[in-house]
């Protein structure tokens, strides 16, 4: 039977998925607000920090599939960090960036793998500052709500007063979205045959499927007027059934062979707790210069998988932190001292809404962490999903006993059997967490499982923030930790739930499934109906990237 069909692993809950080659998620999990540069055969990326620091992880990629990461650009913590524009002028790289104070400012180098300047404030108002050159060879910063404002010729300072210069596209007023401001924000501009292109986002970032978009409008001058694109919105989530939610805050970006992309950020169905992940799509150009998506494109490299050279594990053998972990709402370097494969982590506070926290970006929609903790006198430790001071989950112990925090609901308390030494385990599948300890990770001892995660997220608990694994250290003197493991988890065939059998029919050429317990008697999925309708097939020109959410 297995050998007849496809079958693949039936998830917490089954979508039905559309199967197309693009969007392409290039950084699954939390990298919103995406910034790209081109700087010759070079591409460098880097996403809003927020609470997290230190901040703007810079990546680089010579074929926008396959990333590594620089630097981390930003070391101070003042603020929560928005939307970033990253770019090059006359040889040195800028980042202007605001904060959640209202400000906004800009660093600067001279190699992009730093050392970075500290931050230099600008009198500027607003948010998503986007930098461009005018016709006039003098430097400005756009601001969202169409602002735009006059820079020195080394980008450090206001030189104007800031003026209004474009009202954005109207969008139908029957369309859901997530409040009724525009939320025009986001310019991105580029200079292109002998126009001025800006790409904005619309709607509102998260909150209904349908919110987010992006939108394009071009002119002769940096002042205007902006002509809106015929094909607006160039990106959007049109319902709550597609793969990607809340698409929006784009940049576009050509490559070294002429080709060119929209990279911007979406939440996944279904998978608020991850973030908003940055996705790519092809763009092409019309004869009378309007820029639209396509869904054919010429990749730079054979290799079509992403991949991204950072890995989230760690044992902690080399002096300092690694650039997969950020503290939370602080930079505390001096808080950390490695020895022997352990990270001791100098507590602070006494829950995980005031302690000591350092956590990574989780990538996968199923994965499990693991880590050694071992306890000093009065001291808490312990792993944790953390979204903010009012949802998290996970385990801690004082040594005593262990605390499970299960979101919502009030803590559990049991007798911790095995000491000041242990192993903590959080497996979280479609997020559904179980949470284990361990004496010498062969043993495990379940605490608590399927306590659902879901509503860890920014509609819940706004902020825009992600659920990622976090060490967590409270208490007095310091906590040790050894040989983190982050993994994805997708159910192997003995954890499956069912068999999902995927089949196309020559009758009406669509796509059908249907589902089994056994892998022998199978129900059909969608009342009989195709998953996928044969005309929708030959849209897209076939079957792109077959996938099951």
């Amino acid at each position: 039977m297995k050998k007849l069909f496809l079958l693949v692993v039936l998830l917490i809950s089954m979508g039905t998925g559309i199967w197309a080659q693009f969007p392409k998620a290039i950084f699954p999990g939390d990298y919103p607000d995406p910034s790209i540069l081109r700087d010759g055969k070079d591409y460098y990326m880097t996403h809003s920090p927020f609470c997290y620091a230190p901040g703007l992880l810079i990546w680089h990629s010579t074929d926008l599939l396959h990333w590594e990461p620089v630097c981390r650009a930003l070391s101070e913590y003042e603020a929560s960090i928005w939307a970033p524009d990253l770019l090059k002028y006359q040889n040195r790289y800028y980042i202007y960036y605001p904060t959640s104070t209202g400000e906004n400012y800009v660093i600067y180098a001279d190699n992009i793998r730093g050392p970075w300047s500290k931050p230099v404030k600008l009198d500027v108002k607003g948010i998503d500052p986007g930098h461009v050159v005018g016709e006039d060879g003098k430097r400005y910063l756009f601001t969202n709500n169409g602002w735009i404002t006059p820079l020195s010729d080394d980008g450090l300072k206001v030189t104007g007063k800031s003026r209004k210069v474009y009202d954005g596209w109207e969008y139908p007023a029957n369309w859901v979205t997530e409040g009724k401001d525009m939320y025009l924000e986001s310019p991105k501009l580029l200079y292109k045959d002998g126009y001025y292109y800006m790409m904005s986002a619309e709607g509102g970032t998260a909150g209904p499927a349908t919110s987010h978009m992006c939108v394009v409008a071009r002119s002769k001058s940096v002042f205007g007027p902006w002509e809106n694109l015929p094909y607006n919105p160039i990106v959007h989530t049109y319902s709550a059934s597609e793969n990607w939610w809340s698409k929006g805050h784009g940049t576009l970006i050509d490559d070294v062979k002429g080709n060119w992309w929209v990279v911007y950020h979406a939440y996944a169905n279904g998978y608020h707790t991850l973030g908003r992940s940055t996705l790519i799509e092809p763009i092409e150009w019309t004869s009378d210069g309007w820029c639209r998506t396509q869904q054919d494109a010429v990749w730079l490299s054979e290799n079509r998988q992403p991949e991204w050279k950072m890995e989230l594990s760690d044992d902690f053998s080399k002096p300092e932190l690694g650039l997969q972990w950020t503290f939370w709402k602080e930079y505390a370097p001096k808080a950390l001292t490695f020895t022997e494969g352990e990270m001791q982590v100098k507590a602070k506070g006494r829950t995980p809404a005031d302690g000591r926290l350092l956590l990574v970006t989780a990538m996968d929609k199923c994965y499990e962490t693991e880590v050694e903790v071992r306890l000093g006198n009065g001291n808490i430790g312990g792993l944790l999903l953390y979204y903010n001071e009012e949802a998290y989950a996970g385990v801690s112990s004082d040594g005593k006993n262990f605390t499970v925090y299960r979101v919502e609901e009030k803590p559990l308390t049991v007798a911790n059997k095995i000491g000041k030494n242990f192993r903590v385990k959080l497996l979280n599948q479609g997020n559904r967490l179980k949470m284990s300890v361990s004496a010498d990770g062969k043993s495990w001892e379940v605490l608590a499982q399927n306590v659902d995660v879901a509503r860890l997220n920014h509609n819940v608990y706004k902020e825009f923030y992600a659920l990622r694994p976090a060490l967590f250290a409270a208490g007095k003197g310091k906590t040790g930790f050894r040989n983190f493991r982050y993994r994805n988890a997708i159910p192997e065939e003995k954890d499956m739930g069912a068999y999902l059998m995927v089949f196309h029919r020559d009758e009406t050429h669509g796509l059908y499934m249907a589902v089994s317990r056994d892998g022998y008697t199978f129900t059909a999925v969608n009342e009989g109906e195709p998953v996928l309708a044969g005309d929708t097939i030959a849209q897209q020109r076939g079957i792109r990237d077959p996938h099951i959410f």
